[in-house]
């Protein structure tokens, strides 16, 4: 017998199970197909310029269908499109640049579009949801943090559910380089451009 026996390996520690949040029935309610309402929802953003001051702006037409499962989060969806040639800055010049073939080149990219890839539940009311976003002819991933802020049904008896979330994103990852160099120094406009989402989406039926 030899006197150098193999020991018996111990098994290794099993892994400890995720976390599941309960299923809140009165969210599980809210499960269905939604239209996104642009009178009342809003995408904006916020972009440093001259390195001393934020430029806020908004999109005014968007249109976009949310796929809520209220019992199983990772299973809903999200699609919306923004036509870039609504964008508002409140001072018209300025529009019309970022309108033109130095920054969105409205005119050959109308739209600017999301589409979600998988959505996390966070917490009771805390999502992320990560996709792909897609300005002038360049996709590239992006993670959006909402906060769901409730459901109720309004006067004309449609359901309604909101929500609100950020994110940032880098310009130059989509081809937006257009800048320009202060005599002081630094540049016109930051690269990193915070996102603002405030969304009112109305239940099919």
């Amino acid at each position: 017998m030899s006197l150098f026996r193999k020991r018996p390996t111990a098994p290794a520690p099993a892994a400890a199970p995720a976390a599941v949040l309960d299923v809140d029935p009165a969210l599980a309610a809210l499960s269905g197909d939604y239209t996104i309402d642009p009178a009342h929802s809003s995408i904006g953003f916020t972009v440093r310029h001259a390195m001393v001051t934020n430029v806020r702006g908004s999109f005014g037409e968007h249109e976009g269908v949310l796929k809520l499962d209220g019992s199983n989060p990772a299973a809903s969806t999200a699609h919306i499109d923004v036509k870039i040639a609504s964008i508002d800055t409140g001072i018209g010049d300025r529009d019309g640049h970022l309108k033109s073939p130095d920054f969105f080149d409205a005119e050959q990219f109308p739209l600017m579009s999301f589409h979600s890839s998988a959505i996390e539940q966070l917490d009771a009311e805390t999502y992320r949801i990560t996709g792909n976003l897609t300005i002038k002819d360049v996709t590239r991933p992006l993670a959006i943090d909402l906060e769901f802020n409730g459901a109720a049904t309004d006067v004309y008896g449609a359901q309604r559910v909101g929500f609100e979330g950020n994110a940032e994103i880098l310009r130059s990852e989509w081809g937006l380089t257009w800048n320009a160099a202060l005599e002081t120094g630094g540049v016109m406009v930051s690269d990193k451009v915070k996102l603002t989402f405030d969304i009112s989406a109305v239940k099919a039926g």
